[in-house]
Order: structure tokens, then C-alpha cells, then sequence
């Protein structure tokens, strides 16, 4: 007797349960725990790791990231704006920056900036020392991918709305500024958020940098914990850290999602 599609479905549900349990029922049974603990979870490395892996490390991620988050919006609204221009120069240019750093990746840029800039220019130094290196770095790696962003934000307002305001008498700049920029990024606000997450992430490439001990991030901690514990306690701790900031941010973006499809609908 054939199966309903209801009954199908049902069955193979089931059948990826029984699946997902056997896989964790082989992890537990077959893997060396106290080892696992040993490497990963030693608790006296833990209690050592508190409180400067969060009144340092971790708050020293949240400026990095909020700075270089910053300096991209910025950058992006400017290179969304000219890549929208009706002047060929302003879009071929804004259009090579932001194929120029979505093309690099942010190591790559992270280098250039700070090594490969004092070799370049040995009299010129990029202000706020590793402060000011770190939000160039990811500003302009998230700047060409925001400009994007905010470009298809603008291009979603529907056109009547910068027309009502010009027959109002507005000027162009003012129709932009006062009525479709802010309509752009609402509706641009989830992948912003998601930019966030990313910038999050990518400001572990800061340990490139050389930086002393009040300006450890949460990679350089981590990384500086293992090597002279010879453990991996302290790189589980500074993950930890990432999900803090990482997982509301991604509740968040859900929200978001949620209510933009809610007001479509």
C-alpha cells in the first residue's frame, strides 16, 4: 500500500532523528573525556582567565568592532551615493574601492595597512596607532560590502516617494537626506546587522597588528593564553566571548527579518 505524502514525510523525519542520536550516541560513547577536559576545559585555567579576558580582551573587540563598523557605514553611504551618481567619474571610482576590497581578503588588507603602510610610508603614520590601523582596515573591508547594501536599500525606495519630495520644493540633497536615505535603511537594518557580525569576526585579524597588552583583542588573547599554558582552555573562553556578542546580534537580525515580512505582507 503506497504511503501519503503526510505519512512519507513523517517517516523520513523520524528516520534523520534516529540518525542525529546515533551520531551523538557514538560521540559520547567513543570519545576520551578526560582528555577532552584535560585540553579544552581546565577549570584552574578558566578562574585564571577572569576578569581581563572580559574588562580587556572582550571590551577591546566591542571598540574595534564599533569603530571599524563606523568608519565603513560612512564609507558606505559616501560610495553607495557616488555609485548612484549621473557623474561617470564619481561611479568608476566608487565602483574599483568596492570591488577592490570585496576582492581582497581582510588579511590581505590587514597587511597592507599595517606593515605594508610603515614600509611604505615611513614619515607618514596612520593616526591613533593600532586604533586608527584597525578601523581603516575594517571599515574599508566592510564599507565596499555595506556600499552594496545601501545602494540596493536606496534602489528598493520606490521612485514616487523622491519625486512627492521634490515637488514639495525640497533640493535633491535634502529629498536624499530627509526622505530616502532613512526609508533606505530600514529597510536595510538585517543585513546591516549581519555586516556586524562579520566585522566581529574578521577583528581577530587585529593580533597582525603587533599589540601590547592592553590593546589584546579576543583572537590575540586566546592565542597568547594557549601558547604559554600549552592549552587550549583560554581559545574555548574567548569563543565563548564571541557567541556573547554574536548570538544576540543574530537574534536580532531574526527580529528584524521578521518584522520587515510582517510589514510586506
Amino acid at each position: 500500500m503506497a504511503l501519503s505524502k503526510r505519512r512519507r514525510g513523517a517517516l523520513i523525519r523520524y528516520a534523520q532523528y534516529v540518525l542525529i542520536a546515533a551520531i551523538v550516541l557514538v560521540a559520547v560513547l567513543f570519545a576520551d573525556w578526560k582528555a577532552l577536559l584535560d585540553s579544552f576545559f581546565k577549570w584552574d585555567l578558566v578562574v585564571e582567565q577572569f576578569p581581563n579576558v572580559l574588562t580587556v580582551a572582550l571590551k577591546n573587540t566591542v571598540i574595534y568592532t564599533a569603530l571599524g563598523f563606523t568608519f565603513g557605514l560612512l564609507l558606505g553611504l559616501v560610495l553607495a551615493l557616488m555609485r548612484l551618481s549621473s557623474v561617470g567619474p564619481w561611479r568608476w571610482l566608487s565602483t574599483g574601492v568596492i570591488e577592490l576590497f570585496r576582492g581582497l581578503p581582510a588579511l590581505v588588507v590587514f597587511l597592507m595597512l599595517g606593515p605594508g603602510w610603515s614600509r611604505a610610508f615611513p614619515q607618514l603614520d596612520i593616526p591613533f596607532d593600532n586604533y586608527g590601523v584597525a578601523t581603516l582596515a575594517l571599515g574599508l573591508v566592510g564599507g565596499a560590502y555595506m556600499a552594496e547594501t545601501i545602494r540596493a536599500g536606496i534602489q528598493a525606495v520606490p521612485k514616487g516617494q523622491y519625486e512627492a519630495a521634490r515637488t514639495l520644493g525640497m533640493s535633491h540633497a535634502r529629498a536624499m537626506t530627509t526622505v530616502v536615505i532613512p526609508q533606505a535603511f530600514r529597510i536595510i537594518l538585517p543585513p546591516l546587522t549581519n555586516e556586524l557580525i562579520l566585522l566581529t569576526k574578521d577583528s581577530s585579524l587585529i593580533y597582525l597588528l603587533g599589540l601590547s597588552l592592553d590593546q589584546y583583542e579576543l583572537t590575540k588573547w586566546g592565542r597568547e593564553g594557549m601558547n604559554s599554558e600549552a592549552n587550549l582552555t583560554p581559545i574555548v573562553i574567548v569563543g565563548l566571548c564571541y557567541l556573547l556578542i554574536t548570538i544576540p546580534l543574530s537574534m536580532l537580525v531574526r527580529r528584524l527579518e521578521a518584522k520587515a515580512g510582517k510589514a510586506r505582507a
